[in-house]
């Protein structure tokens, strides 16, 4: 990899397109003095945006194509018409081809990842990808994956997400071993559905030399930071995303409500407004935005589609660290280590028998 890290950005992606998306390159530019930005979308829209940020644009260049993947389009319209000429496919190419070390985009998730997996492939052993999510807890902050890639996964699959979801926790929390729980019903080893129970018991005998198994964790366990890395299908795992987004802005709107309802309680804000200004910046979604997508030969990063310039800059920063860190590399490594331990249950198996 290159000193420099360079970065592919979809800039006609998400519900403002290119506003945001240059905005908050321009944030991350003064993150990371050592990126690049190659920008894939409309010159006569992206060139006189860029302009306003002249340090920005002295480290990019913007690479022309008018099309662009609507939010609502299904994966296989936008592969349809997008297929090679929309920004996206195009910001995805630069990952394949090398020209780009991770690609951002806040554009339609279906389409993003169907153009991924069809450009970039999926990794040797992944038979599925997954999306995972930083979640913030407790504790700090943990990874949540599969948050809606995959629905409906077998154990193996389960396993994999695993292993993929410590070497991005390696990466991102600078641990040597991070804890991995599998989201589940109870905690107790005969509750659940088959494949869960199943990849629990490989987990638990494999004893892989890059994770350390926990066991299953219930949802409530997420806030709690109970582990790092919490493991699940991406049906369950996208309802507990939204559901945990839908109570934060209850929570939020709540408390707004409370505080102007009287004078009492205007006045007790103020005096508690460092406290609930801590609580804003502990919930803020921007803060925690970027969703990876693991398991393709390449790094792709998914953004919120209407975040703002900070939100896009927070998924540009975790696109520059997965790559700073070889996210790819310890994937493989991970995966090897999966694979010989698979291969030696199945000996095991046999001698047995």
């Amino acid at each position: 990899m290159s000193k420099t890290v360079r970065i592919a950005l979809d800039v006609m992606g998400g519900d403002s397109g290119a506003p945001v998306v240059i905005a908050g390159a321009d944030l991350a530019r003064e993150r990371h003095p050592d990126a690049s930005f190659i920008l894939f979308g409309d010159e006569a829209i992206a060139g006189p945006i860029l302009s306003r940020h002249p340090k920005l644009a002295a480290v990019s260049r913007i690479s022309h194509t008018d099309v662009a993947i609507k939010m609502d389009d299904k994966p296989s319209q936008a592969l349809r018409y997008g297929r090679k000429v929309s920004s996206m496919w195009q910001a995805v190419d630069a990952v394949r081809t090398g020209d780009a070390d991770v690609v951002v985009s806040a554009g339609n998730t279906g389409a993003l990842m169907a153009m991924a997996k069809v450009n970039l492939k999926s990794m040797t052993g992944i038979e599925r990808p997954a999306i995972a999510a930083m979640w913030p807890t407790m504790r700090g902050e943990s990874i949540v994956l599969d948050v809606g890639a995959t629905i409906g996964a077998d154990a193996q699959q389960l396993v994999d997400f695993a292993v993929m979801g410590g070497a991005m926790a390696r990466i991102v929390f600078d641990i040597e071993r991070p804890t991995v729980g599998l989201l589940n019903i109870g905690v107790e080893e005969m509750k659940g559905v088959e494949s869960i129970r199943e990849a629990g018991q490989h987990l638990k005998a494999a004893n892989y030399p890059d994770i350390d198994y926990r066991g299953f964790v219930e949802s409530d366990d997420i806030g709690k930071g109970t582990v790092d890395v919490v493991v699940t299908e991406g049906f369950s795992g996208n309802i507990a995303l939204k559901a945990a987004e839908g109570t934060a802005r209850q929570i939020g709107a709540y408390l707004r409500a409370a505080m102007n309802r009287t004078w009492r309680a205007k006045l007790g804000y103020l005096l508690a407004k460092p406290a609930f200004d801590a609580l804003k910046e502990k919930m803020d979604p921007r803060k925690v935005n970027g969703g990876v997508f693991l398991g393709l030969n390449g790094i792709v990063v998914k953004s919120h589609g209407g975040t703002d310039a900070e939100g896009f800059a927070s998924a540009i920063d975790v696109g520059h660290e997965m790559v700073r860190y070889a996210l790819l590399e310890k994937i493989t490594a991970g995966l090897s280590h999966a694979g010989a331990a698979r291969q030696l249950a199945v000996a095991n198996e046999v001698s047995e028998s």
